[in-house]
């Protein structure tokens, strides 16, 4: 079993001229650069980009959906690499209010895992086909008020990884914590991240702030 050490890539806007940053986490066999391409195709406008690459290319050994403790000690050092990275944001001066989350796969599964045991007003959170951690999902785990942070998560349907069962379950738990969730189901869609997600989370998580705000 493996820890991950704390290997971070950045781009975007430089910290001392960043409004916002966002945290992406790539999948399972990914990488860090692999996952920061996506820079080409969301609003990433005024923010600093980190990514963490995580160790083997992989955030846990085994599935989602195996039992947490199957995952061990590697998932609970991915999560505490979160924690820490967003300890380190915060200390530039970006408020957890505008840290945003993206990531895809594995990475989304562990994204939403990390923002719900530690829930707080945020940017917002993507997660590109991903559900909550566990062979069940154990809700003692999750802590906070989301305060309304807009949340997305997909999956195809069938997706050999991530069934729409688990995405249902992870959507009502973060809606009791008081996230404002907005979800997709593609029919048939491979693993993969499709244009009309890309839309959807320009449109509804990542361009919406910088709207309201050019407003003001």
């Amino acid at each position: 079993m493996y820890l991950h050490s704390k290997q971070i890539v950045t781009a975007g806007t430089p910290a001392v001229q960043a409004t916002r940053a966002v945290v992406l986490l790539h999948g399972r066999g990914g990488s860090a650069e692999d996952i920061i391409s996506l820079k080409r195709h969301l609003d990433l406008r005024g923010a600093t980009i980190y990514a963490p690459q995580a160790t083997n290319n992989s955030w846990y050994p085994y599935s989602f959906l195996a039992p947490v403790e199957q995952n061990q000690p590697a998932l609970d050092s991915a999560l505490q690499l979160i924690g820490e990275l967003v300890t380190d944001i915060v200390a530039t001066g970006i408020a957890p209010e505008n840290i945003y989350f993206a990531a895809f796969s594995q990475g989304a599964c562990l994204t939403l895992e990390y923002t719900a045991r530690n829930a707080q007003r945020y940017g917002g959170i993507i997660a590109f086909t991903g559900g909550l951690i566990g062979q069940s999902l154990d809700t003692e785990q999750y802590h906070g008020d989301f305060g309304q942070t807009p949340v997305f998560i997909s999956t195809g349907d069938p997706d050999p990884h991530v069934p729409v069962s688990r995405v249902k379950e992870s959507i009502a738990v973060l809606e009791r914590m008081n996230a404002f969730v907005t979800y997709a189901i593609y029919p048939g869609r491979q693993h993969t991240i499709s244009a009309e997600e890309i839309r959807l989370v320009n449109e509804k998580i990542l361009g919406n702030k910088i709207e309201k705000d050019h407003e003001q």
